[in-house]
């Protein structure tokens, strides 16, 4: 399922970048970053009320500046709206930067429970917080945006003179059945990424720094740190789960890798060692579902198609998102306000460029819900209309909760949500909303699960490593020296993927990844990852489902909607444990809900794998 971002609230803006932070240094700043050393001892609890009130208000009305200024960009493309919302991000960074320094003078004040969860917000809210140092700041503000640049112009130009963009051989990579072609694309769009080592371990050093004058101990540190218990218990809690999905991704690895033994030769497939990382349909080897073809059991045909019975039954684009809000108001949600269908896109103009990605927005806080697509008529975008919806209904949740609030109760629950939601796009909800005659009996459930565990399942490790790579990187126990070498082991380990040349500290594959360069912190996709089926399974036991947990959708259960409701109204308001519970009845993840739902395919892969050698 295609994976969206989308626009959350204020926190969606304040996790802000190094870029333009040199204009908040100046030597007017820097006075009152003076002042505020000297009167750091003699601030009250009352100083940090009126800092907080004062902050909630200037925050909310940038916020609001910055969602309209970025909603008219999105969907009319052009150089002047480009730099208005460049701008207009411009003054939100520098306003976080400041703040988050100056809510640090409060550190040593015993506050009530929301005036010090509101003060660690503002605080974490920096990804990479820049030192207090104007020239420090403008250097990190210049390597953010080099490694942007060089990401962003990324190529791969052959002898010939011939170049391919990165969305050219995403689409080969997804089709070709070449072995060679195959590694030809994977290795050259590494090429691009070899200059950014140098950058990167300047930017480490100069945001190490930021961190450590916010009280942390490095940058991982800090990242991890928004999660409601200490940093290092939280990447043990992630390890935790981790093992708890891994035999049924090993299960998965070892039908895929013998499926590519069989398809290109165990010469190049070895059947003992990790799964060349070039053969598995994405640039990243990140999801596996484009190689279905190659993998799928025999007779997978589920009998129907989503984008067929859309067509039968004359859904056009806005029959779509009605048919998907429906399935909320079936739960209790009330419906959208009727602002959502006049302001959101929904297809691709005809007259003028937009952003196609799909996203789901709350303009004002308040009620001012959209969604930006341009749908196209098929089942893919139906789930993902679903799962945008799941965006919508969680930001108006929330927005009676003060600012620093409106957001998921972790980075990883606003996905999930979305993704739990389209999780109930089941063949028995297609039959109850009129697309589908009758169900198909369970022995057509294979070839389902198979494809959702390519994409869902294959990516659970992936989503877990990039930041396991940061972490050491920031904490020192990766050095420069050794970053490639470190991303490999990484990636056997937890994916039991290898490069399929030999590799060097000449190359930096961390950089190939967007998040890498681009400071975007991973862990939310792996939480989202897990907490989808957590969610699902609850819900499914709420509303008193009897079916094998794949078949199960929650449409109309109004028990269900109430359990959901309450977690989404709480919105980060509450450690993300106890917004867990309302729905789980535990603090606790537990990815043993994804071994229910995959339980039917684990059952095939073990009779696939019975006669094969698995592990690498």
């Amino acid at each position: 399922m295609k994976k969206t971002p989308f626009k959350l609230s204020m926190s969606a803006l304040m996790v802000a970048s190094a870029l333009a932070l040199s204009g908040c240094n100046d030597d007017a700043t820097n006075t009152k970053t003076a002042a505020a050393e000297v009167k750091k001892s003699q601030v009250t609890p009352q100083d940090a009320a009126k800092f907080i009130a004062d902050t909630e208000k200037e925050l909310s009305a940038l916020y609001l500046e910055a969602s309209r200024a970025e909603w008219i960009y999105a969907n009319f493309i052009t150089h002047d709206t480009a730099e208005l919302s460049a701008e207009v991000n411009r003054k939100m960074t520098e306003a976080v930067v400041r703040l988050a320094n100056e809510a640090a003078k409060f550190d040593s004040l015993e506050l009530d429970y929301d005036a010090r969860r509101k003060l660690d917000k503002l605080k974490l809210a920096l990804t990479l917080p820049a030192p207090q140092d104007a020239e420090k700041t403008a250097k990190l503000s210049q390597l953010v945006a080099e490694l942007g640049g060089i990401y962003g112009k990324g190529k791969y130009c052959k002898e010939d003179g011939s170049c391919l963009s990165l969305g050219q051989m995403t689409a080969k990579m997804a089709t070709s059945r070449n072995y060679n072609e195959l590694l030809d694309l994977w290795q050259g769009w590494r090429q691009f990424s070899k200059p950014m080592r140098p950058l990167y371990e300047q930017q480490v050093a100069l945001t190490n720094e930021g961190a450590k004058e916010l009280g942390y101990a490095d940058t991982g540190a800090m990242w991890r740190s928004k999660y409601d218990m200490p940093a290092d218990d939280f990447a043990k809690e992630l390890d935790r789960i981790w093992g708890q999905v891994k035999p049924l991704y090993d299960s998965l690895h070892c039908h895929v890798r013998a499926k590519l033994g069989e398809k290109y030769g165990e010469d190049k497939v070895p059947q003992d060692q990790p799964i060349p990382a070039h053969l598995l349909g994405n640039m990243w080897a990140q999801t596996w579902g484009n190689i279905y073809d190659v993998v799928a059991p025999e007779n997978a045909d589920p009998g129907y198609d989503v984008t067929e019975l859309l067509a039968k039954h004359d859904y056009d684009e806005l029959k779509m998102v009605r048919g998907a809000e429906k399935f909320f108001t079936s739960m209790g949600f009330a419906p959208l306000p009727d602002t959502f269908y006049e302001r959101s896109l929904f297809t691709k103009p005809q007259d003028r460029d937009v952003q196609c990605h799909a996203s789901a927005w709350n303009i004002d806080s308040k009620d001012d819900l959209r969604i930006k697509m341009c749908i196209q008529r098929t089942g893919e975008e139906f789930s993902v209309i679903h799962h945008e919806l799941g965006h919508n209904f969680y930001q108006r949740a929330y927005n009676t909760q003060p600012i620093y609030y409106q957001e998921s109760a972790n980075d990883g629950f606003h996905e999930a949500i979305g993704d739990t939601i389209a999780l109930s796009v089941t063949p028995d909800y297609l039959k109850e909303i009129g697309l589908l005659d009758e169900v198909p009996d369970e022995s057509k459930d294979i070839g389902l699960l198979m494809k959702m565990a390519l994409d869902k399942v294959a990516f659970i490790p992936f989503g877990l490593l990039v930041d396991q790579w940061r972490w050491k990187v920031f904490s020192g126990e990766v050095t420069p020296e050794n970053y490639n070498k470190a991303w490999w082991e990484l990636r056997e380990k937890y994916q039991g993927v290898q490069a399929p040349i030999a590799r060097s500290e000449a190359d930096f594959d961390p950089g190939a990844k967007y998040h890498v360069p681009g400071n975007t912190p991973y862990t939310r996709y792996f939480l989202a990852h897990i907490l989808q089926f957590d969610f699902h399974r609850s819900l499914c036991e709420i509303a008193g489902n009897k079916e094998a947990i794949h078949r199960c959708s929650v449409y109309n259960s109004k028990e269900a909607g109430e359990k959901l409701n309450a977690m989404l109204e709480m919105g980060s308001s509450r450690p993300w444990q106890e917004a867990l519970a309302t729905i789980t009845g535990k603090e606790e993840m537990d990815a043993t809900a994804i071994l229910d739902y995959f339980a039917p395919l684990q059952k095939y892969l073990d009779e696939q794998n019975k006669d094969r050698q698995c592990g690498w």
